[in-house]
């Protein structure tokens, strides 16, 4: 038996003090009251349902000196994930059932947590012609090519069709390579322009996102977009559910807590898309909240020290975050009253495994245990070399946060604990 105390836990009918413990793997609920306010949970331990990560890179096969599936799940377990969804730029990349098999066989010898693996929605991530669709799709979570955005329309069109034909979803990095040729910034505000810096402009994300709108209403395909970071963006999206389309998104921690005023020259902050100007780190709060950006995802991309160590212009593209995503998005968002911890834990649990058919989980009288338990008192400082993780570079180095990750179960089985 494994016991927790009284606890504040997060219930469908919202947050709860109880007594929680787990037996047999099985959760059980005592001496239950609803929590008076929100104000109630402040320093106290919380139960939360785990937590579901959509749009990780665990680098394995291809690449495991940044990252290993058994390194990267650790890490995930540490920040009280139990579900991530890997992404398909590996080596050999899952275009196709055999190349599949070979990253389904580390993760059932390494994983310390469930790990669901995308399939690239074209052959080698190239967006020339479609991968094996309909051999790939009863064994992922959907079709990604990932860092890098399908340039060709009539492929995208022909891709929705036929993934919708198999039921299933597509999860889009929107980048139109025609504005990156354009010069546009890495960020759109004044520190792009005083550094020089070029790259990636806000009119590549929201032009790509405005297309695949587009061609998902058409062609009725369920639709996510990957790592939103424009105000532009998420108005586009606001507007499709708004006519109904089946249309979700994510953002990332970083573009809801930072902002260009935030960026120096250090390879940490290198990421793609960029942070963007407190305008567009705003509209992504106020869409968090209103629910028009559906979940958060860490976009966890690690890379060697020697590959972050060249800067914002020479570092390659990709930074740390499972194990901070929600002690930091608690103290910046929480805290200072931004949104609430109801739609944080949603955010971050409930709507990434409604959307993409992941196992539930919930806290409630006899569910199996697939939970993290949260010391809400602990304050500490991020260090990304103590990260489980092999890469160590996160954007929020030194940042002081509030909640401490303490235990985190899957199966009724704990997988970690501080």
């Amino acid at each position: 038996m494994t016991g927790f105390g009284k606890v504040v836990y997060a219930a469908e009918e919202g947050l709860m003090h109880g007594t929680l413990t787990v037996r047999e793997g099985k959760i059980f609920l005592s001496d239950l009251s609803p929590l008076a306010s929100e104000e109630d949970y402040r320093g106290r331990t919380l139960v939360v349902p785990a937590f579901a990560d959509v749009h990780v890179h665990l680098r394995e096969p291809g690449f495991f000196y940044k990252e290993t599936i058994a390194s990267g799940t650790e890490s995930a377990a540490r920040g009280g994930f139990t579900a991530v969804c890997s992404m398909p730029n590996l080596d050999p990349v899952p275009d196709s059932v055999k190349n599949l098999e070979k990253q389904v066989d580390i993760i059932k010898k390494t994983a310390k947590v469930p790990v669901y693996p995308f399939a690239a929605l074209t052959v080698g991530e190239k967006g020339q012609r479609l991968s094996d669709i309909e051999g790939l799709a009863p064994f992922v979570v959907g079709f990604s090519d990932d860092g890098k955005g399908v340039q060709s329309e009539e492929l995208m069109r022909e891709a929705m069709r036929r993934v919708k034909a198999v039921g299933g979803i597509i999860s889009a990095h929107c980048e139109d390579e025609r504005c990156l040729r354009a010069g546009g910034a890495v960020h759109d505000g004044e520190y792009a322009r005083r550094h020089g810096l070029v790259g990636i402009s806000s009119e590549s994300e929201w032009r790509m996102v405005e297309r695949d709108i587009a061609l998902a209403e058409e062609t009725g395909v369920r639709y996510h977009v990957c790592h939103v970071s424009t105000r532009e963006s998420v108005e586009l999206i606001r507007r499709a559910k708004a006519r109904g389309a089946d249309i979700t998104c994510e953002t990332a921690p970083h573009y809801l807590v930072l902002t260009e005023d935030d960026l120096r020259d250090e390879g940490r902050f290198k990421m793609n898309p960029p942070v963007r100007t407190a305008a567009d780190r705003d509209a992504l709060i106020e869409g968090l909240a209103d629910g028009t950006v559906d979940m958060i995802a860490t976009d966890h991309a690690p890379h060697s020290d020697e590959e972050k160590s060249r800067g914002l212009a020479g570092s390659l593209m990709g930074v740390i975050g499972l194990e901070y995503a929600f002690p930091v998005l608690y103290t910046k968002l929480v805290l200072e009253g931004k949104i609430t911890l109801g739609r944080l834990i949603d955010a971050m649990s409930g709507a990434p495994r409604r959307r993409f058919g992941l196992p539930p989980a919930k806290i409630a009288e006899g569910e199996r245990a697939e939970l993290a338990v949260i010391d809400l008192g602990a304050e500490w400082t991020v260090r990304g070399a103590e990260s489980a993780s092999r890469g160590n570079m996160t954007p929020f180095e030194g940042m002081r946060v509030k909640a401490k990750i303490m235990t985190t179960m899957s199966g009724g089985e704990i997988v970690w604990t501080r």
